[in-house]
């Protein structure tokens, strides 16, 4: 197990320093920043004196060096647009974006897992069709659009819940429900997927030959195995939430990391562009590397590999 989590380790660190690289270079995709920053109407001069102001003028490996070391001292320079410095403004926005991403798919694994094994279960019956209509609703609807049916319905129609803000934990039962649904549905296609895999095995026939309550062999023995690719999915789902809220945010006005993303892209903001992706593509190399781990502790026949 040790020589594992080490190979996981070497690698989660080759992958954060190549994100790192990447997020630094998407600063000149767009064109030279330095022209962008002066505006349309600057003249040679000022582009000038705005590359000189930010250091675009050195060469972009001494860049890219000096940036990343900032970084890993948390520092990632000031907001071109609030003025202000980005950890502080990152700080403030993410953990609206964390108490999203953690509730969501706490609602898909509840919501997901349950009706999967019900429909590995129960293969070809009810329970297995509303499955498989949950699953193409859930993938045939528009994030956007559910999300405003469900303004529709529970903020103006029944006035149950808030539609906007973010000030209690009220405000995030429907965005939860939008971004949760997202992912439901590739959960709960594996999770019955497995299922049926493993109650053919032969271990599951020997378990029922020797007389084990149905219950426990559902449940201690099927499921635990079943689930293996299920965590892999499901902190992948996570990393795509936090990184891809930002219709959701925007919907309901949650203004967390995912639309500070949208904003600081649309205003040419970017040291913010640069610390959000660093850190949304941390979050995930993170996640799936929790996820490496409790998979192998699950299924030690992973671990040499």
């Amino acid at each position: 197990m040790f020589h594992f989590i080490v190979r996981r380790l070497c690698l989660a660190a080759l992958v954060a320093f190549t994100v790192s690289a990447v997020a630094f270079l998407l600063l000149y995709l767009a064109g030279d920043p330095a022209i962008a920053l002066a505006g349309e109407g600057a003249t040679e001069a000022d582009v000038l004196a705005v590359r000189k102001q930010y250091g675009f003028d050195r060469p972009l490996p001494v860049q890219y060096l000096g940036w990343l070391s900032n970084a890993l001292q948390g520092d990632f320079g000031h907001s071109f647009f609030f003025k202000i410095p980005v950890v502080e403004l990152i700080a403030e926005k993410m953990p609206i974006t964390l108490k999203l991403g953690l509730s969501s798919i706490v609602f898909a694994i509840v919501l997901s897992i349950p009706l999967g094994v019900l429909a590995a279960i129960k293969p070809n019956s009810i329970f297995d069709r509303l499955a498989l209509l949950i699953a193409v609703i859930g993938q045939a609807m528009p994030s956007f659009w559910f999300g405003l049916m469900l303004i529709v319905v529970f903020s103006v129609d029944l006035r149950w819940l808030p539609a906007s803000g973010s000030s209690s934990w009220l405000n995030f039962v429907l965005p939860t429900v939008v971004l949760g649904y997202y992912a439901t549905p590739a959960i709960m296609r594996l999770t019955r997927a497995g299922m049926l895999e493993v109650l053919q095995s032969d271990y599951i026939r020997t378990a029922r030959a020797k007389g084990l309550l149905p219950i426990a062999i559902l449940f201690k023995h099927a499921l635990r195995n079943a689930v293996i690719p299920v965590v892999g999915l499901a902190a992948v789902q996570l990393g795509f939430m936090l990184g891809g809220s930002v219709v959701v945010e925007s919907v309901f006005a949650l203004n967390g990391a995912g639309y500070l993303a949208y904003e600081s892209i649309s205003r040419n903001d970017f040291p913010v562009v640069q610390a959000l992706i660093l850190l949304f593509s941390l979050i995930f190399v993170l996640l799936t590397l929790l996820a490496d781990l409790l998979n192998a502790w699950l299924d030690p026949r992973m671990r040499v590999h």
